[in-house]
This record gives structure tokens, C-alpha cells and sequence, in this order.
């Protein structure tokens, strides 16, 4: 009993000096986050430029409505979200899995190779894209000499092969990223289930199926919210491969907000009310996938 009152009597205290380290980090995130936020809301309320915003009640959001452009940015945004995020959860699942084996050789040369591209420069990588996928580069190149194609594949200028240069893109630059979290999570796996499988008669698919699978479900529910994110913020790729185009056939939400800002007559009223879109599927799709993939326990 007196130990609990020395407790409860230096609680107080105690609180106090984690109040001092909280307090900084709270008034930095309402200062740069959630003020930023509260004043885009408000910003999306009005219409104009700089000084002169007027107040105008939803039309902002009425005008989401009929504007052809936005309304093809967000079918373009939803199309790399559901095409290329599957791909690369399941590329980086079966590539971490595979460099995972301790049989393997020179793992650590691959696990490299393969986290290599989230860390190149955009710059410079979207301009190797744009060399490797023209009319006359390596892609196309090689593509017709194994006699896979007679005519070369117009990647920058077609509107679908354009929307499926922006999702190798993607592929190749994120899959090594969430391949990382996925080793975090085997390495965490003790040896011995597997081996306990092995006896068990089990084999390699059904180790993935029943094992690694279950056990990573945590880590692929955060990579899958956290590419989801990704996905419907997605500006770099587009604007530096395709610059949105042919005829607006790869633009984004984002690159959209941009346009918005900086290409057309500036709106800033309305560029936040389409920024407000970003906010709201963020929102919606992270409490499908957390109801969907969560756990029910919790």
C-alpha cells in the first residue's frame, strides 16, 4: 500500500515532465498539420487568388461534379491504384520470401539491386524511362527482335500503353521499398514453424499460403494503406514521364492540384476543394482496408 501512494504521489510530477517532451511535437503537428488542413477547408470555401478570395459556399465542390478534367484524373488515379498496388504487394511478398531462403547466394547484392530504385533520383530515372520506352529505344527494340511485336509500341503517345508505362514505373520504384518491411517480418518468423511444415509433408506454396501469409498480415495491411496513400497522392512520375498525357490519358489528382496552382489561371479556392477529394479517399479506402484486413480481436 505505501508504495502505491509514493506512486500516485509522484504521478503528478511525472506527467509534468512528459507534458514537456509531448508539448513541442503537439504544437508542431497542430502548427504544420492540422492548421495547414483547417485552412485548406476554408480556402476551398471561396474562390479567387491571393487576396482576393470571396466566400462561396459548396460550389467549388458542385463544380467536381462536371468538370470533365477532374473527373478523368480521379478514373486515372483509380486505375493505377487498382492495377498497380495488387503487383506490387504481391511482387515485393514473393521477392522478399525468395531472398529470405539462407540458401541463397549473394542475398545481399539482390536485396540491394532490388531497393536500389526507391532511392534513385526521379529526375533522372523518369529520363531513362522516357529513353528506354520510346518509339525507337531498347524496349521496343528488343521487343521486336525476339518477335514479340512487328511495330513498336507507342508508350509515351498511346493513351493506354502510357497509362501502362506509368504503372512499370511505379513497380520499379516501390516494390523494393515495401520488399524491406516484408524481411523485417520473415526474419521475425522462427525457423522452426517452417521446419515444422517441412515435416508436415508442405510445400513451398502452401508455407506461403498457410504460414508466411498469416503471420505477415499486419506489415502487408500497413504497406497496402501506406501504397494506397501513395497511389492517390501520385504527381513525380506522371509529370516527369508523360507530363499527364496524350490528351490528359495519364494526369493525376495531384498533377491536377498542380495544373490548378500553377498551369492554368490560378484557383486557389478550387484546387483545394479537389485536394479535399485526396483527403476524403484517403479517409474512406484506410477504413475499408483496416475493417477488411484488421484484426477482429482488436
Amino acid at each position: 500500500m505505501g508504495s502505491n501512494n509514493k506512486v500516485r504521489k509522484m504521478n503528478p510530477k511525472l506527467n509534468r515532465k512528459a507534458w514537456g517532451f509531448v508539448l513541442p511535437s503537439i504544437v508542431l503537428i497542430i502548427a504544420f498539420v492540422f492548421y495547414p488542413m483547417i485552412q485548406a477547408f476554408i480556402t476551398s470555401l471561396q474562390t479567387g487568388m491571393g487576396n482576393n478570395l470571396t466566400f462561396n459556399g459548396v460550389a467549388n465542390y458542385k463544380r467536381l461534379l462536371t468538370d470533365s478534367t477532374f473527373q478523368k484524373a480521379l478514373f486515372n488515379t483509380f486505375i493505377y491504384l487498382i492495377i498497380q498496388v495488387p503487383i506490387m504487394i504481391l511482387l515485393a511478398l514473393v521477392i522478399s520470401t525468395m531472398l529470405n531462403d539462407k540458401k541463397l547466394k549473394f542475398r545481399g547484392f539482390f536485396r540491394t539491386a532490388i531497393f536500389m530504385p526507391c532511392i534513385t533520383s526521379l529526375v533522372a530515372y523518369s529520363i531513362i524511362f522516357k529513353s528506354l520506352f520510346a518509339n525507337d529505344g531498347l524496349v521496343n527494340v528488343l521487343l521486336m527482335k525476339l518477335h514479340i511485336i512487328s511495330d513498336p509500341v507507342l508508350w509515351l503517345t498511346h493513351p493506354i500503353w502510357a497509362k501502362a508505362l506509368i504503372i512499370i514505373a511505379i513497380t520499379w520504384r516501390w516494390t523494393g521499398y515495401n520488399m524491406v518491411f516484408y524481411l523485417a517480418g520473415l526474419q521475425g518468423i522462427d525457423d522452426s514453424v517452417y521446419e515444422a511444415a517441412d515435416i508436415d509433408g508442405a510445400n513451398a506454396y502452401q508455407k506461403f499460403k498457410s504460414i508466411t501469409l498469416p503471420l505477415l498480415k499486419p506489415i502487408i495491411l500497413f504497406t497496402t494503406i501506406n501504397s494506397t496513400i501513395g497511389t492517390l497522392q501520385l504527381f513525380d512520375e506522371t509529370v516527369n514521364i508523360t507530363n499527364g498525357g496524350p490528351a490528359n490519358a495519364t494526369v493525376t489528382i495531384s498533377q491536377y492540384i498542380y495544373n490548378l496552382l500553377f498551369k492554368y489561371t490560378p484557383n486557389f479556392g478550387y484546387a483545394a476543394a479537389v485536394s479535399y477529394v485526396i483527403v476524403v479517399l484517403i479517409v474512406i479506402l484506410s477504413f475499408i482496408q483496416l475493417k477488411v484486413g484488421g484484426d477482429k480481436n482488436e
